[in-house]
């Protein structure tokens, strides 16, 4: 174990700070700083306010973790972070953070994708990914279908929301019905308590000649939102638990048959689902039934890791490590629309590089000659 690559992940690529540490596959700290808080009075996610909690939250956030993990930051074997995809303030935060640490302790530096993290993550949890790996991605920025023969070198898009993410439908219909921010797990707790036949909500993008693997909640939520107001207009009570349960029933009901279809239609027998709505239990409930009546096994992570983590940062910079990929340069940027077919950025290292060294530890080192001797104190 000793001999596996123990990274450190930063992830700050929305409303939380995470900050966690890995050796392998072996989740030694997952700490979180959120800052949900200071934007459910505004119903979502405010870009600038989000960016100056992670200021405040970085350094008290990686002292956590290190002392979780009980190692020191200079037994790290490398700094992983997402580059992107996300909000670009919020990831200069943590890319920045991250080069600073690397620099000032010598240690090779990986921007990752924040897509490819949520997938690499279930290795935390289940062990190594399958070759292909089938991955539903479903958040509050992305609803995605990927293909991944290798997830530090090739993921392809199958799918992808063509408007509303899931998670964004769940906020706002969260919001129409008064239940508060953030939206997910408001509507899953009333869904419990409500019938899902109750109203015929409709299916997006399932039609025949639609595309088979995208998505669409744009009609769905608002689909939902006219018949709250033609109850409200008719002075009549809204059955919050109906209606919640019968919205939730027509994202879970898109999103698991487009994915057993991807699965069918690609030969893989396992699907893996991530992201924050993955937390949803009727999401997890229907998607288990659906693959054991295909013949397909399920893997999804235990709650708190299908949400933005600083573990599934440094699952995919440890994955990194251990498969020998090229580590990042100094002028690695924040890119807030990072495709997810990048699952990293690597550096340059040809004649006109950064005046990286060679090769030192697990086959990389783009430390500067002047951070040789270790800054950090």
């Amino acid at each position: 174990m000793a001999d596996e690559p123990l990274v450190l992940g930063i992830e700050t690529s929305c409303d939380e700070t995470g900050v966690g540490i890995v050796r392998g596959t072996t989740l030694l700290a997952d700490a979180v700083a959120s800052s949900v808080d200071e934007h459910a009075r505004f119903g979502g996610v405010v870009p600038e306010v989000a960016s100056r909690a992670h200021l405040e939250a970085m350094v008290p956030t990686i002292d956590r973790a290190l002392k979780e993990a009980g190692v020191s930051a200079r037994d790290l074997d490398g700094i992983a972070v997402t580059a992107g995809p996300g909000l670009a303030g919020a990831l200069l935060v943590g890319v920045s953070a991250a080069k600073a640490y690397a620099y000032a302790l010598g240690k090779p530096l990986y921007g990752v994708n924040h897509l490819a993290s949520h997938i690499c993550v279930d290795q935390l949890e289940h062990g190594s990914l399958p070759e292909p790996t089938m991955a539903l991605l479903v958040s509050g920025g992305h609803s995605s279908l990927l293909l991944s023969a290798d997830i530090t070198s090739d993921v392809r898009p199958l799918g992808a929301t063509i408007d509303d993410a899931a998670g964004e439908a769940f906020d706002k219909i969260a919001r129409v019905l008064n239940l508060g921010f953030p939206g997910g797990p408001v509507i899953d707790r009333y869904a419990r308590e409500g019938d899902p036949e109750a109203i015929a909500f409709p299916r997006g993008l399932t039609g025949p000649r639609d595309p088979a693997y995208d998505f669409s909640f744009s009609g769905l939520k608002t689909a939902v939102a006219r018949w709250i107001e033609a109850k409200r207009a008719a002075g009549e009570e809204v059955p919050v638990r109906d209606v919640a349960a019968s919205f939730q029933e027509a994202v879970v009901d898109v999103l698991t048959r487009k994915a057993v279809r991807a699965c069918r239609d690609e030969g893989v027998d396992h699907l893996m689902i991530g992201g924050g709505v993955a937390a949803n239990s009727r999401l997890r409930a229907l998607a288990q039934e659906r693959c054991e009546a295909a013949g397909i096994r399920l893997r999804v992570p235990r709650p708190k890791l299908c949400t933005d983590n600083g573990a599934m940062v440094a699952a995919l910079g440890a994955e990194m490590v251990a498969r020998n990929r090229t580590a990042s340069s100094w002028d690695l940027s924040a890119d807030s629309s990072l495709p997810v077919t990048d699952p990293h950025v690597p550096g340059d290292f040809g004649d006109e590089g950064h005046g990286h060294g060679h090769a030192r530890h697990h086959g990389h080192d783009h430390v500067h000659e002047v951070s040789r001797e270790n800054l950090y104190s």
